[in-house]
């Protein structure tokens, strides 16, 4: 049986003594350059806060569930010490594609970003390709499109892209019935499920409707590690469980979460510390011979300070906490 949610610490405790940081990435990433996150210890250890900068109270209060669920919750009996990881593929020229997956070392796995507004069809293909050339024949190549396709683009994409032999297209497009189209072509490329389940009002939704083979599970968006493990029991999918860019806690937050799940046949898009330039943790949690382990992350108060945003992106910070907290007090 899942544990319970802990109940809301006072909220002087997430703030109090939190730190914000902002760490630039190796390469611009879904139009960010610099992630900004909240770090707080609570009694379990340190915790994060990082909902992308748009989202409103409402949407980030799940992110700040997924906090108080890490730092003073019960999390679920892990079932594994080490997770296989996926490397991560920016919308990146073709040439530059072998430098950036050298940074994970013994992935089996590729997620390309495609999609990406200003690009074109030409430009994926060449970016698949050059992944595919990287793994070999016996690696993995997923493509994400994060909702940029219609349904007719997607087929001409996946036709286009077949050469390649995809493990299977993420969110290609933004609705529920949109992924049913696409998955009803019958392409032979399975249909994963990302936002339409972490940005859903029912994130089981897309479940029920038969519209997705597998579902991108992220702790932070879903409420956390005990609230998604109740998700991913209830949908009955195979899951990828999936980062949003966090520091290397948030990325041990996705860990147990991983850890978690009852059957883990997919590689987990958990190697993103690669990414950043820098990290909270003198031992972060970078991929390291196709993986990462199972842990808590030691926080380095010296790297906090280091990376420490400006005094103007702290109290800002603070009072997104202050807002979801409000949301969380009315439910």
């Amino acid at each position: 049986m899942l544990p319970s949610p802990p109940p809301l610490p006072p909220l002087r405790d997430l703030t109090r003594d939190a730190f914000v940081v902002a760490l630039p990435l190796r390469n611009r990433f879904r139009g960010v350059d610099v992630r900004e996150a909240l770090l707080v210890e609570g009694p379990n250890g340190w915790t994060e806060f990082s909902p992308f900068v748009e989202y409103d109270a409402n949407e980030a209060s799940s992110w700040l569930a997924a906090t108080v669920d890490f730092g003073w919750g019960h999390l679920p009996e892990p079932l594994r010490t080490r997770i296989p990881v996926n490397a991560t593929l920016p919308a990146v020229a073709a040439d530059l594609v072998p430098s950036i997956l050298a940074r994970y070392p013994g992935c089996r796995t590729v997620k390309v970003k495609v999609a990406e507004p200003g690009q074109t069809l030409a430009d994926d293909i060449a970016r698949v390709a050059a992944a595919r050339e990287f793994v070999g024949p016996g690696g993995r190549v997923r493509v994400d499109a994060n909702m940029h396709w219609t349904v007719d683009e997607t087929l001409r994409a996946l036709e286009a892209l077949a050469p390649f032999d995809l493990e299977y297209v993420e969110q290609p497009c933004g609705t529920v019935a949109e992924l049913a189209a696409v998955r009803a072509a019958a392409t032979g490329v399975p249909v994963a499920a990302d936002e339409s389940v972490r940005k859903a009002a029912d994130p089981l939704a897309v479940a029920r409707a038969g519209a997705a083979d597998l579902l991108v599970i992220k702790a932070q968006p879903l409420g956390g590690v005990t609230a998604a493990s109740r998700i991913v029991e209830e949908a009955g999918l195979p899951v990828v469980v999936s980062s949003a860019i966090d520091t290397s806690v948030g990325l041990s937050m996705g860990a147990y979460l991983a850890a978690a799940v009852p059957t883990l046949d997919h590689d987990c898009g958990l190697g993103t510390a690669a990414m950043l330039t820098a990290d909270v943790s003198r031992e972060p949690l970078l991929p390291e011979s196709g993986g990462i382990d199972v842990r808590r992350v030691d926080v380095n108060v010296d790297l906090l300070r280091a990376s420490a945003a400006p005094v103007e992106r702290r109290e800002w910070w603070l009072d997104r906490v202050r807002a979801a907290y409000e949301v969380l007090e009315a439910h």
